[in-house]
């Protein structure tokens, strides 16, 4: 008796050699690359330090701006909306990018009101 309840997907897997090295080659880019900008960012907030004065700012917009491309990629890649057309891509990415953009104005803005209160200046 053949159960239906139980389907090995692996075995319907039937592509040829290179696409198995096109698919290993992508793992691998993705891999490197994530690695790669969490290492900057970790060494980043290590080695800077908070009263290095402009130092510290660009820091804090060099995170923002590493974390956006890794949060872009991640979407792009696991999502699989690197597979769509570009006017897809667009239409779900740019709305979040203007939304992050906006959370962050507002993080700053109110930061500094906030400082300006406790602060009395």
């Amino acid at each position: 008796m053949v159960r239906d309840d139980i389907y090995e997907y692996s075995l319907d897997a039937h592509h040829s050699e290179e696409e198995g090295r096109k698919i290993r080659k992508k793992i691998l880019f993705v891999t490197v690359l994530l690695t790669v900008i969490t290492t900057v960012e970790v060494m980043l907030g290590a080695f800077i330090k908070q009263d290095w004065g402009i130092y510290w700012t660009i820091t804090k917009w060099f995170f923002i701006a590493l974390t956006l491309v890794k949060a872009g990629y991640i979407v792009l890649t696991f999502m699989h909306l690197g597979d769509e057309r570009k006017g897809l891509r667009a239409v779900i990415l740019v709305p979040y990018f203007i939304f992050i953009l906006y959370l962050i104005f507002i993080l700053l803005w109110e930061g500094t009101s906030v400082h300006h209160i406790w602060t009395g200046a």
